[in-house]
């Protein structure tokens, strides 16, 4: 990576660790603001967020994840190896999108997400046990991120053992195109998504020959229908969301663990008032989604000249939509910038909304429920241990690097 890039890059992260002061100035500006980090124009206000997320035929998905960061050469080399880069779920549109989508609504059901809460409560019990009796944790490494992998990988049907590779490799694919990683790291990052393809390429064909109750099989089944052997082109797409699922399935519900802790912890009143009052864990919850969205938001691409907001877009132009801004659009006087338990109940856009909507969003908030019920039973007396605490740099999962609690 060359300086002038690595740059840009540090100056993009100290914009993503705190990005709310640009939002609200660009709420409280006439028209869209462009944010020259973004390179785009920024959709903050709640009205706006919803309309551009209401029509999908004016603001195109395509591009809605756009990498920091453009893999070398070598690397390149390397995933060209895998099964990846077909078309996902959360960059496509129309009809496209509706046959990548149906799936895993399918998949995520009310009745399935249902069905998976007993191992989701018996691995949070498991985790939180491990670590009960230390008197301290980094809550990020130790029960954040494996839980929400767990019951990814239990819902989508991987051995166990092969979850944490899987997950890693997850965790490789998206630091090779955000991350500043040198030019061997992101040879080595390659080919553990490789690995992961391949990975993923077994489950898939295993599927296809022995069908199962799981996510893997929903998607084998809606992708490429019938009973004969799977295409090149069959494999490569499924592999690709079956990728995009393990990471949405978790990264979501790790940013949640992290910032709802984080936030009830930072004004303990908050914890103490949850821990006396435990019939406000789903209002906890409500409130932890609506002040830090787990995904701040996405871009979307004009497919026409329009009007949004009071700015004239043309075509062509980029916009990004943030679910995170819009959380916080709302009177002053209800004090949208302090987290508040007792605030009354009102919808959000922290999800999304339309047919973008994340169709997990049950699944990651019965994982905070199932979270803080326990804790507030087993460990009432959490506190922060460090009060310093320095948020990831990226947009795609707001979350603490380490949350570091004591009792």
């Amino acid at each position: 990576m060359t300086s002038d890039a690595l740059e840009r890059l540090q100056r993009l992260h100290g914009f993503y660790r705190d990005p709310y002061p640009v939002y609200a100035e660009a709420r409280r500006a006439r028209g869209l603001t462009f944010v020259p980090e973004l390179d785009a124009w920024l959709v903050s206000r709640r009205a706006d967020v919803r309309e551009v997320l209401s029509r999908p035929d004016l603001f195109s998905s395509a591009g809605a994840l756009r990498p920091d960061v453009q893999p070398g050469g070598r690397a390149l080399s390397e995933l060209a190896k895998g099964y990846g880069g077909a078309r996902a779920v959360l960059s496509a549109d129309g009809e496209a999108h509706r046959r990548l989508r149906r799936p895993l609504v399918r998949g995520l059901s009310a009745a399935r997400v249902a069905a998976a809460l007993p191992f989701a409560t018996g691995r949070a019990e498991a985790l939180i046990g491990a670590f009960a009796g230390d008197g301290r944790v980094e809550w990020m490494a130790a029960y954040a991120r494996p839980l929400p992998a767990e019951v990814i990988g239990h819902l989508m049907g991987l051995d166990p053992a092969d979850t944490p590779g899987a997950i890693h490799g997850g965790h490789q694919a998206e630091a090779l195109l955000f991350a500043p990683l040198t030019e061997d790291e992101q040879v080595e990052a390659a080919r553990e998504v490789v690995a992961l393809h391949h990975l993923l390429d077994r489950y898939a064909r295993a599927r296809r020959a022995e069908p199962r109750d799981d996510l893997i099989t929903e998607l084998v089944r809606a992708l490429a229908p019938g009973s004969g052997e799977l295409t090149h082109d069959q494999r490569r797409e499924i592999v690709s969301n079956v990728q995009n699922l393990l990471l949405a399935g978790h990264l979501t519900t790790t940013a949640l663990l992290g910032t709802v802790m984080l936030n009830l912890l930072r004004d303990r009143s908050q914890w103490e008032l949850l821990c006396e009052r435990p019939e406000l864990v789903p209002a906890a919850v409500e409130e932890a989604v609506r002040f830090e969205a787990p995904i701040q938001g996405f871009r979307r691409t004009v497919t026409e000249d329009v009007t949004l907001g009071g700015t004239r877009l043309r075509r062509d132009d980029v916009v990004f939509v943030s679910y995170a801004s819009a959380g916080r659009d709302a009177d002053p006087a209800t004090r949208p910038d302090t987290f508040d338990i007792t605030r009354p109940a009102a919808r959000h856009l922290s999800f999304g909304h339309g047919a973008h909507g994340c169709p997990g969003s049950q699944l990651a908030r019965e994982q905070v429920r199932i979270t803080l019920e326990i804790l507030i039973r087993e460990l009432p007396g959490l506190r922060l241990e460090r009060a310093d605490v320095t948020m990831a740099p990226t947009l795609i999962h707001r979350s603490p690097e380490e949350l570091h609690l004591t009792w």
